[in-house]
């Protein structure tokens, strides 16, 4: 890997890690951040890991002492792809990778009009579109409107409805982009008003975020190269959740 690589997946862990460390605020839970990793000593939200590792080589035995294995359904992004957990009871849940866009406009127009969801009503229309029906869309707080780094961004149709969007999480070096989703078309319909709206948010700024499968062939469509590997590791017998 290329010190650019070596440096923008840190700064791509890290930024994830903010946004995770943000989702858990505004469900009341305030994690700690040590040099090797975020860790939050409670169950975070749904689908949210407890443990986010911002350097290679975190000690896994410390690593899993911060976060809560009383019982299962805890999970570490492994950020580096680099940790073996399953002396600790961890699994793998599933490995994706890192992935990183210049600074540029979006190399297919958009065909949606974009804004801000940024009152309760409107980031409430917005998770009820992402969720699509499965009952999860209250993940998604209000309180979360209080963190000035988070930009929950909503592609609209002809008739005002939410129809795509994603969340922006600003760093000082990269702006995060996560939960990318379009009820028709799937994320090669939601990039390009994605990449859109952040490039008007943040002219200067490369995107980072990651993904696997269709999806990480989609962002590749969409301009994105891949950076390297991360792991999430599920604790417990079952794979319960997935992580943001």
């Amino acid at each position: 890997m290329t010190t650019t690589k070596q440096f923008m997946v840190r700064a791509a862990a890290r930024n994830n890690a903010e946004w995770c460390a943000a989702m858990a605020r505004s469900h009341g839970l305030v994690g700690a951040w040590g040099q090797d990793a975020w860790t939050a000593p409670a169950r975070t939200p749904p689908l949210h890991p407890d443990a986010v590792t911002l350097v290679p080589g975190a000690h896994p035995a410390a690593l899993v002492a911060r976060i809560d294995t009383g019982t299962p359904g805890a999970s570490v992004k492994d950020s580096f792809a680099d940790l073996d957990l399953s002396d600790a009871g961890f699994h793998v849940l599933f490995e994706a990778q890192w992935i990183h866009r210049p600074a540029r406009p979006p190399s297919v127009a958009p065909d949606l009009a974009w804004d801000l969801a940024d009152d309760p009503a409107a980031l409430r229309d917005w998770a009820r579109a992402w969720d699509d029906g499965d009952g999860g869309a209250g993940l998604f707080r209000h309180e979360l409107l209080a963190d000035p780094a988070t930009f929950v961004l909503a592609g609209r149709s002809a008739d005002g409805r939410v129809v795509a969007g994603a969340v922006a999480g600003r760093s000082d070096q990269v702006v995060g982009i996560s939960n990318v989703f379009a009820r028709d078309g799937g994320p090669d319909a939601a990039w390009p008003v994605v990449l859109d709206a952040v490039h008007r948010l943040f002219p200067t700024l490369p995107v980072v975020g990651y993904e696997h499968g269709d999806a990480l062939a989609a962002a590749v469509r969409h301009g994105f190269e891949p950076l390297g590997p991360l792991r999430v590791w599920l604790y417990g017998p079952t794979a319960a959740r997935s992580t943001a």
